[in-house]
């Protein structure tokens, strides 16, 4: 059996706020490693144009992380906006990559990985300890979120940045077993 590195923040308390917390932080620990000693071309490729590149899925994890607990929440403005990633990098100002057509998805280009990876660490440390201090009456409320509609904010991170980002992480996996790359440790 090939030796699996502990996941990271295992065995915290139990209570809600905390579990979140950590466990989107990990989300956000695997978008790093997703583009972990990727090249450019690794990281925009669709080979051929007929699937997202890793790029793009770890960018919409990380933008709807950051929408949901800013802007969705809080209407306040997102990491995204506060440090100008869509200028710098030339990628769009408010959308997340929700229902984007796919020839527009795939024709994105984002900068070098260690460059791209300056968004994910800015919302992990923006998100992690803002969701470690919630309460639990605030992760009950529901409120309408397009496209589900009305749904506790609880669901909305256990779905929305939890259940979701790790599919299109896995997406980001698989990719890099192609490239030859180790996947991530789930």
């Amino acid at each position: 059996m090939p030796d699996i590195p502990n996941l990271p923040g295992m065995g915290n308390p139990p209570d809600t706020p905390t579990q979140l917390s950590v466990v989107v932080g990990r989300v956000l620990k695997y978008a790093l490693r997703a583009t972990d000693g990727l090249t450019v071309e690794q990281l925009c490729d669709t080979r051929g144009g007929i699937t997202n590149s890793i790029g793009w899925d770890v960018w919409h994890v990380v933008r709807t992380i950051d929408n949901i607990i800013h802007f969705v929440f809080e209407r306040e403005q997102p990491v995204w906006l506060q440090h100008n990633f869509h200028e710098r990098w030339n990628l769009p100002r408010v959308d997340q990559g929700t229902g984007q057509d796919p020839r527009d998805a795939y024709a994105m280009r984002f900068p070098p990985p260690a460059e791209f990876d300056e968004y994910t660490r800015a919302v992990e440390a923006a998100v992690v300890p803002r969701i470690a201090a919630m309460s639990e009456a605030y992760l009950r409320e529901v409120q309408v979120i397009r496209p589900w509609g009305p749904v506790p904010r609880i669901e909305a991170i256990l779905h929305g940045l939890i259940g979701h980002g790790n599919g299109h992480l896995g997406r980001a996996s698989y990719a890099r077993t192609l490239f030859g790359l180790p996947g991530l440790p789930y």
